[in-house]
């Protein structure tokens, strides 16, 4: 049933992590360096798969894939957010959001499916060596990703087309630096019970089904691990997965930690400062605990800048 102060609106409000003024140019300072950092070590990913043809294999093919939604993630909130305190407005509109809202949900969603792919490839590499290079050939692996980006696109376009559907009344604030899906359906006039279907429905199978095949993935390498005679053997097979495993804990503690608060709290506001956790400090995070952990990303550089040099 619509309501009487129902309007057009054309714009939202972006209410963002602090009112202060003078808080602003540190803010602006903060996320500018954060978002270059970003930018900047996962190409440096990027360029380390692409060029040393060692790392030609399928975890690295991942990585570098990874590497890339990391960085479209993060492209989807920061520079917007950077604009507002730099005019000094809060404002974003109705088209700009929606926007957000479609990349946003589907840049999370391939980070989710991309973690379970590489746990899946660990899984193969420690448990099934023997088919490993048979199993995870270059079709299938390219059939891996593709199939990500499919299904997680007609996701982003279904919740997006959603929201096109409902209608806001004149209550547009948002209390987020970015528009999340979850903060514009709550601010609907119209009934939302379908929208909140689909998106509960969406977060256990594209949310829970994701987290459930890395659990079993790890459990079935930690038994392959343990069965492992010597403590070397035992290093190097659980060394090629420490990288992959302390992203997926960034991931998964701070996004789930994010909502979980939120919703034992009753306060999205406070969900806003807790929400940079997951969005721009994990993405920004994750070059850093691949190339540090990892030998052949750290030559394959030493070699690239030593060529250039």
């Amino acid at each position: 049933m619509k309501t009487g102060n129902e309007t057009q609106i054309s714009e939202f409000i972006l209410l963002g992590l602090s009112k202060d003024p003078e808080m602003q140019p540190f803010f602006f300072g903060l996320f500018l360096s954060m978002y270059m950092t970003t930018v900047f070590g996962n190409l440096l990913i990027i360029l380390a798969t692409i060029t040393d043809s060692h790392l030609h294999t399928p975890m690295y093919f991942f990585l570098s894939n990874l590497s890339f939604i990391d960085i479209c993630f993060t492209s989807t909130t920061i520079p917007k957010l950077l604009l507002n305190i730099q005019v000094q407005s809060r404002v974003i509109t109705y088209a700009g959001c929606l926007t957000q809202v479609y990349f946003f949900t589907l840049f999370v969603g391939l980070d989710d499916c991309l973690l379970t792919v590489m746990a899946y490839d660990r899984f193969m590499a420690i448990c099934h060596p023997l088919h490993y290079t048979v199993t995870m050939n270059p079709r299938f692996c390219g059939l891996l990703v593709l199939g990500s980006w499919i299904i997680i696109s007609l996701h982003s376009l279904l919740e997006t087309i959603m929201v096109l559907q409902l209608s806001f009344c004149t209550r547009l604030e948002i209390p987020h630096f970015f528009c999340e899906l979850n903060q514009m359906v709550q601010l609907a006039c119209t009934d939302t019970f379908i929208n909140d279907i689909v998106m509960y429905f969406a977060a256990g199978v594209l949310g829970g089904g994701p987290l459930a095949g890395i659990l079993f993935s790890y459990s079935k390498i930690i038994s392959s691990i343990r069965a492992i005679s010597s403590a070397q053997g035992k290093y190097k097979a659980f060394s090629t997965c420490a990288s992959h495993l302390s992203v997926v804990s960034l991931f998964y503690c701070t996004s789930l930690g994010v909502y979980l608060s939120s919703a034992a709290s009753h306060n999205t506001q406070s969900s806003a400062p807790a929400s940079v956790m997951y969005t721009i400090v994990t993405p920004m995070l994750n070059p850093f605990i691949y190339s540090l952990r990892n030998k052949d990303i750290k030559e394959a550089l030493i070699k690239f800048f030593g060529k250039k040099k």
